[in-house]
């Protein structure tokens, strides 16, 4: 991480005489945390590359754990490719999780949860083994991770103008990471073939979310990478090339399978995972 922050210091430099973006300056991040931390939105981060937008995040997450404390995951986002078009990018990103983000089921949340908030129905798994960074394929991941859980996620896009945010920006603010609420764990099967059985319902599921109005959204398992379980391929990859392994009781949020929407007060929504034996729905309550 120091080598990133010193490269982001060299680019920051360039780009005060060229008028290009580049990695935050230090004060830049500490008044993102501050703005974090308040529920204000930021000035948008603008970011052109994933150097930048890497150092930008290291010291956005440095300042987020002395408020937060331990990591106890990771989340990777822009996973749909339609939440990338939405940000322009081509690819995933990641962030971090912390202490105090995983609510639990049928939790009661302030519509206001954050400066830019927002809803999507999600997913994680947690980590049973180390060799879950060594996964190259969604079994060889399933057979890393010990559960699968239902999981609306409620990120916060934190600054002043989320339309104008690209992939490097969203990476830039550690993937929007504020709350999300988990829902009844699935044991992962002990058997080969019954793992086999779960995978096939994992990438083959419609995930439905809805309100007293009724839907608001659905996807499949499929439209994250064309299997939920790749979304943690790519994660331990690219946490490999910063020098971060996955460990056992973290969990992982795999991405969205729904629109990202903003909350109402008074709004009760579910996330329900068709074809997904053992799944029971998770809600959150808005107030």
């Amino acid at each position: 991480m120091k080598t990133r922050s010193i490269l982001g210091a060299v680019a920051l430099a360039m780009a005060a005489g060229s008028g290009s973006a580049a990695c935050l300056s230090d004060a830049q991040a500490q008044q993102m945390a501050d703005n974090y931390a308040a529920k204000t939105p930021s000035p948008n981060p603008e970011m052109t590359s994933d150097a930048d937008a890497s150092c930008t995040k290291a010291k956005f997450n440095a300042l987020l754990a002395q408020r937060m404390g331990a990591v106890v995951g990771y989340k990777a986002g822009l996973t749909n490719p339609a939440v990338q078009k939405r940000f322009n990018a081509t690819e995933p990103v990641w962030g971090k999780l912390y202490q105090g983000m995983v609510l639990a089921d049928g939790a009661t949340v302030e519509a206001a949860f954050g400066a830019r908030p927002l809803f999507e129905a999600d997913m994680l798994v947690r980590v049973k083994s180390a060799d879950i960074n060594k996964a190259r394929t969604p079994m060889e991941v399933l057979e890393a991770v010990d559960q699968v859980i239902p999981f609306i996620e409620l990120p916060d896009l934190v600054v002043e103008a989320p339309p104008k945010l690209n992939g490097f920006g969203v990476g830039a603010i550690n993937v929007g990471a504020r709350l999300g609420v988990a829902g009844k764990p699935i044991a992962v099967p002990a058997t080969r073939g019954e793992r086999y059985a779960m995978l096939d319902s994992l990438r083959d599921m419609t995930v439905l979310l809805a309100d007293g109005s009724g839907e608001l959204g659905r996807g499949k398992g499929s439209d994250i990478l064309e299997h939920p379980l790749n979304a943690v391929v790519w994660l331990a990859q690219a946490l490999a090339r910063e020098g971060i392994a996955m460990k056992p009781g973290e969990l992982i949020s795999l991405g969205s399978f729904s629109p990202l929407l903003p909350p109402k007060a008074g709004q009760k929504v579910s996330a329900t995972y068709y074809g997904l034996p053992g799944a029971a729905p998770v809600s959150v309550q808005f107030k």
